[in-house]
Formats: C-alpha cells, structure tokens, sequence
C-alpha cells in the first residue's frame, strides 16, 4: 500500500458519508446503578444523639457519606489497617476515659497509616504537628520521632482531646473541629459567633465538614457491607505479636542491633516506624521500648487472625 492510498483510507474513516454513518449501528448506554447511601434522621457520635432534621445537617452528612462510601480504595484499606491497629489504639483510648469514636478521627486524619506525613509536616496516625506533638510530651528529633509510635502518639492525642473537651463544655463536636482547626480558632468563633457547638458555626469548608467526615467514617466501618463493602476474614490485616526489647542506652547501628536480637533491619523499622535513623545516640539515657516481631506472626499463613469487628467480614 502506497503512502496516498494509506492517506485516502484514513480520509474516508474520519469524514465519511451521510449513507455510510446511517448503517453504523447505534449502541444504548448502560451504566452501573450507582446507590446513594441512606442518611439517618439521627445518629450518634460520642454517646450523644445527633439530629439531621436540620437542611444543612442532612446534607453535610450526605456529602461525606457518599464521598467515603465511592472512594472506595482508601475506605477499603482503612477497614483492612483498623483490624491491626484498633486493638492497639481502643484500650489507650478506654484508659483514659476518650469515647472509642475517637478511633475514627485517627481514620479520617490519616486513614491508619502509620507513616503518614503531610504537606504541612503533620506526621503520624493521628497527624501531630511538630511544635504540638512535643507540647503533649512526645520526643521529635532527627534520630526518633515519636509521632510515628503508635502507642505514644494515642496517648498523647488523648492528652489533648481531654484538654479541649474541659475547654469545650464536653461537647465533642467542637472539640473535633479544634483538632482540624485549632483550640484558639475554634474558641474565638464559639465567642463571636454565640454558638455553643462547632456544629452551628460559620467555619472555613475543611473544618466545617471534619466532624461530619468522622461520623461518616464510624458509619461506615461500624457496618461496611450495608455500604457495599465486601471482605472475607484472609484479606484484613493482622496484628504482629512482638517481644519488647528495653534500650536505654546509644545503639551505634540499628541494623547490626536488628540482627543481633533475631530480626532483619527493613522488619525492625516496619515494626518501629519511629526509628528516623541508623543510630540512637540517646545522651540523655531515655528508654526506649523497642518491639522485635516473633517470626510466625509475621507469616500469613501461621500468624493469628483476629478479628476486631465481625461487621468487616463476610458471615
């Protein structure tokens, strides 16, 4: 075929004739029946009742439910992530007297990644900004960061959700949006705009929509499959069982200590995300708990396979 004849034939493919797109045939669209997710005339957050009569209610929640319900990737992982990390978080929370809803917060925050780190530099499951972070008493240094420990970190941010709600008269909501917006920008607006929840306020779009992405959240993961998400036991992620190592002196190599105490120094890491170096100089002699994973439970097909919460999986 000659460079014109080939020319030719693509001219006639584009442009055509009236008799020859008459015979092409035509073909209905079909679309997959996308579901709006049903919202409650009430639900609860934090032990209180939360009525959504109110247009604005209604419809705040509706937008976070129908967001979270259809993203699904992040939702999906965030079940699978709550199944090894929940058992962790809830009895910190329990002990210190912090609704369990506050789990869903840390979801929100950084959907339970335990590495998470933002934009703005905000770090860890529950997204402490440095200056904050070291204010509630975790250590943040170039050697360890203790954003990244999850146990801490849940201690910490109860420290704070506890001091806001003392602020707050114990209205949750507001002590929610002082987490996304700050104590001082939540306080002032309270004042100025005669408002005693963060539910009522007039509030910048992210800050007016966190309370509701949380309760969305605990809808969702309180009950996935009525929201289309469908798990089988096998695929959740599993909780390591660990051996505590007590270390209170410098640690001149992480991977030479990893070795030495029957671990690898990539596992070591996985297990202490808030190891930020090869070393620990650690003048001040601090110690530190450091988890060493026993090797069957880190193999899928000999680990334990708890269940947080029978709803994630298919009966």
């Amino acid at each position: 075929m000659t460079v014109k004849q080939a020319l030719l034939i693509i001219s006639l493919a584009t442009c055509g004739t009236v008799g020859v797109r008459a015979q092409q045939p035509t073909h209905s669209k079909v679309f997959a029946r996308v579901m709006n997710p049903d919202v409650p005339s009430r639900a609860t957050l934090c032990g209180k009742q939360v009525d959504m009569d109110r247009s604005d209610m209604y419809e705040r929640l509706d937008r976070e439910l129908t967001s979270m319900a259809y993203t699904h990737g992040t939702t999906l992982l965030t079940i699978k992530r709550a199944n090894k990390y929940f058992p962790i978080m809830a009895p910190i929370l329990k002990a210190n007297g912090v609704p369990l809803d506050m789990l869903y917060l840390a979801c929100v925050e950084s959907s339970l990644n335990p590495r998470a780190l933002s934009a703005a530099k905000a770090g860890g499951m529950w997204q402490f900004m440095p200056a904050t972070a070291k204010q509630y008493g975790l250590e943040v240094s170039d050697e360890v960061d203790e954003r990244y420990n999850i146990e801490k970190a849940t201690a910490a941010a109860c420290r704070y959700l506890k001091n806001a709600l003392s602020k707050y008269g114990g209205d949750w909501a507001s002590v929610m949006a002082s987490y996304n917006g700050g104590m001082a920008r939540i306080s002032s607006e309270l004042e100025k705009q005669q408002a005693s929840s963060a539910f009522d306020l007039h509030l910048t779009d992210e800050t007016s929509r966190y309370m509701f992405r949380i309760l969305a959240m605990k809808m969702i993961m309180e009950n996935p499959a009525a929201y289309g998400f469908d798990l089988r036991r096998e695929q959740l992620y599993f909780p390591p069982e660990y051996k505590e190592v007590k270390v209170s002196g410098p640690v001149e190599d992480w991977a030479q200590w990893a070795i030495d105490n029957g671990t690898t120094y990539r596992q070591l890491r996985e297990d202490n995300p808030w190891i930020r170096a090869r070393k620990l100089t650690n003048k001040t002699g601090k110690t530190y708990n450091v988890k060493v994973a026993k090797p069957a439970s880190i193999s899928r097909s000999k680990q334990q396979k708890p269940v947080y919460n029978e709803k994630w999986v298919r009966q």
